[in-house]
């Protein structure tokens, strides 16, 4: 028997119609747009510096990829072709906000001053992510699909309470809205006006599942139903996204309560390295998406407006270079942890059944040959 798939409305659509309310100050093809909602002032020193930021996180991207293919990573979760998405709504965080992310921030990490050493030392499995949240206003990585939106809104509800004049921007990806939690968190936030931006990745796919098996409306119009804004923005003009989450975020330091951003993008790679996008999209899907490539329209437009020249771009090229090899290095001289290290970050203090665990632990451990307490 043929397997009997319930018909979409629309899908047999293009798969990129023309997208209504979307965004945008900058064409695939580098071209200045102004918004009269999203005005947007910027130096030309930060458009350098978003070119910069975007082409290194790339390269630290692949360089991870292939790390993982050698066998010296677990996995690895690549961000290829959303980089304008993460680099410019890291960019449009202040001092004293918090980042909420999933596992696929690494755009924002970088912008949050996180070591991207750090990160691979999360996926390499020798440590649980090693960057002090508080400090750097972005929180560890989490994998649990969406419950990063409750933690976010919790955090912003204390945040609220405290009186602060700051804001917290949560992560999600198009799957993710799916969720129990999301729903929940948004709830939550739009019933206590919480001071938290809702920023979804809509990468197109959850997984193997394209997003009109998930939603038969766009995402963004969504927020409507739990009271606050929702706004769609390309995910690929990171000048777009940029002025959107800061307009967000501003609106939420004000007392506005939360929006909810959809950032339209696509996810070039696999969902992870242990993922086959070619099981269930076209490789011309891929191609037409190339032609939206986030650093190259802004390299288009730096070009076009003797903004930067060949020179800069140049040092951008080497800088990453040397990125990369330090990535590899010190990915690779990381020493194992000890393994009772899992123990010593449960708790503030050791509780006794916690005691308890790690002492059988370590006798298990001694009782092999040549085992060693540590």
């Amino acid at each position: 028997m043929h397997e009997v798939v319930d018909p979409v409305p629309g899908a047999g659509a293009p798969h990129l119609p023309r997208q209504m309310d979307l965004v945008q100050l900058l064409t695939p093809e580098g071209e200045r747009l102004e918004h009269p909602d999203y005005p947007l002032d910027v130096s030309d020193e930060e458009l350098r510096g978003c070119y910069r930021d975007m082409a290194l996180v790339r390269r630290w991207d692949g360089e991870a990829t292939a790390l993982q293919r050698q066998g010296e990573l677990g996995i690895w979760a690549s961000l290829l072709g959303q980089e304008a998405a993460q680099l410019g709504a890291g960019r449009a965080l202040r001092d004293g906000d918090t980042a909420f992310p999933t596992y696929r921030e690494h755009g924002v990490a970088w912008a949050r001053g996180v070591d991207p050493l750090h990160v691979m030392s999360l996926f390499r499995g020798v440590d649980n992510g090693g960057w002090d949240p508080v400090a750097l206003g972005f929180n560890l990585y989490t994998v649990v699909i969406g419950a990063q939106t409750l933690h976010a809104t919790g955090y912003a509800m204390g945040v609220q309470r405290d009186g602060a004049e700051s804001a917290v921007l949560a992560f999600l990806g198009d799957g993710a809205t799916s969720q129990g939690e999301v729903n929940e968190a948004m709830v939550f936030a739009a019933s206590f006006s919480a001071p938290v931006v809702f920023f979804c990745q809509n990468n197109q796919y959850a997984i193997s599942v394209p997003l009109e098996r998930q939603s038969r409306v766009p995402l963004y119009r969504r927020a409507a139903g739990f009271g606050f804004p929702g706004v769609r923005v390309d995910g690929n003009d990171v000048l777009a996204v940029l002025a959107v989450t800061r307009a967000a975020l501003q609106a939420a330091r004000e007392g506005q309560g939360p929006t909810f951003i959809e950032a339209f993008t696509y996810r070039m790679g696999a969902h992870t390295t242990s993922d086959d996008p070619t099981r269930y999209r076209l490789a011309a899907e891929v191609e037409e998406w190339k032609l939206r490539d986030p650093i190259a329209r802004l390299m288009a437009y730096l070009s076009r407006s003797g903004l930067a020249d060949a020179a800069f771009f140049a040092g951008v090229e080497a800088e990453a270079d040397a990125l990369a090899a330090r990535i590899r290095s010190g990915t690779i001289g990381m020493p194992d942890p000890r393994p009772t290290a899992m123990f010593d970050a449960v708790y503030a203090e050791q509780t006794p059944p916690l005691a308890a665990q790690r002492a059988e632990f370590e006798a298990y451990q001694a009782s092999f040959e040549g085992g060693e307490r540590s």
